[in-house]
């Protein structure tokens, strides 16, 4: 059967979704003339819709109003017939919307392996699993041109979406900051829920007598948010979306672990990774927030440890 036009539904989260990307390229590479409808969250579509073949990007608005499942299966239907639809999501909503596509070859993402391996694997063998291939997972790829700093620079996330746990300190990063300044400018990064951590951070520096520095958390789009991660000399995050847009493009980067999986979520393929972690019995927990009440796992994690990484 000719392949002319795939369905594929990615991730909610960023990060998620661009870990799906080698996977989306060895589609791409296997049906080099099929036309792609890509679904996902208005986030994972803004870094993902300008791949090569998409004819389509759809933005999953089906919880907005009304009854959802009613919202899914005319969202199957306005998608129309296609030759091979998948779905990265494992969702009953994704499995529920997929039952009604017009697909002879529907896939939906499974785990395929119990023990740990990067989920950037798990999206790929999932791809070669069902479409018999054995495309090796390559780098993250993302289209957009890295912005263009004039002065060598440091960019610092202290967000994650997923929740409290997976944050380090504010005052932490400021430190960082503090002493990097002499050297790079700074640029703080955050989504339109993160302003508050990033307004402690810049505070730290204005008491500082900082000056070089720029706060960006909820003023860009995702476009400019990975144009401008992509551009930076040094990049230090917790466990997070940006941290995979830093992945994408090699940039050097202090990667903060706390109650997350670092081998699954890890910075893919990028030999310029460091991970900060501290090896707790109680880690990885996978808790958005400390059951245990202490988050030692993100409290001793110093300055200090983070520039000596750096300054390596």
């Amino acid at each position: 059967m000719k392949i002319e036009k795939i369905f594929i539904e990615i991730p909610t989260w960023l990060g998620d979704a661009i870990m799906t990307t080698p996977a989306i390229e060895n589609i791409i590479k296997t049906y080099p003339n099929a036309k792609i409808i890509l679904l996902g969250s208005y986030v994972s579509t803004q870094a993902l819709g300008n791949f090569k073949n998409i004819e389509k990007v759809i933005v999953d608005n089906t919880k907005k109003e009304g009854n959802r499942y009613i919202n899914l299966y005319s969202l199957a239907k306005k998608i129309g017939k296609v030759d091979l639809a998948l779905s990265f999501r494992r969702s009953f909503s994704s499995k529920f919307m997929m039952f009604f596509i017009d697909s002879q070859k529907k896939y939906n993402y499974k785990r395929l392996q119990k023990e740990q391996i990067h989920q950037v694997l798990r999206y790929n063998d999932f791809v070669n699993h069902e479409l018999n291939l054995q495309n090796k997972a390559g780098d993250l790829k993302l289209y957009f041109k890295p912005f263009s700093y004039g002065k060598a620079t440091l960019g610092i996330n202290p967000g994650a979406t997923y929740g409290s746990a997976k944050r380090w300190y504010p005052n932490e990063f400021a430190k960082v900051a503090i002493a990097m300044s002499k050297t790079h400018d700074i640029v703080i990064f955050g989504g339109p829920s993160e302003t508050d951590i990033a307004k402690d951070i810049e505070d730290e520096l204005i008491a500082n007598r900082v000056s070089n520095y720029q706060n960006l958390a909820g003023k860009t789009t995702i476009p400019e948010l990975i144009e401008k991660i992509a551009g930076l000399n040094i990049f230090i995050t917790n466990d997070s979306g940006p941290m995979h847009v830093a992945a994408a493009y090699k940039v050097k980067t202090a990667a903060i672990f706390g109650p997350t999986r670092f081998k699954e979520t890890n910075q893919w393929n990028n030999p310029s990774e460091n991970i900060i972690r501290k090896n707790l019995e109680c880690t990885p927990c996978m808790k958005r927030v400390c059951p245990l009440k202490h988050h030692n796992c993100m409290k001793l994690i110093t300055a200090n440890d983070v520039l000596e990484v750096i300054y390596k």
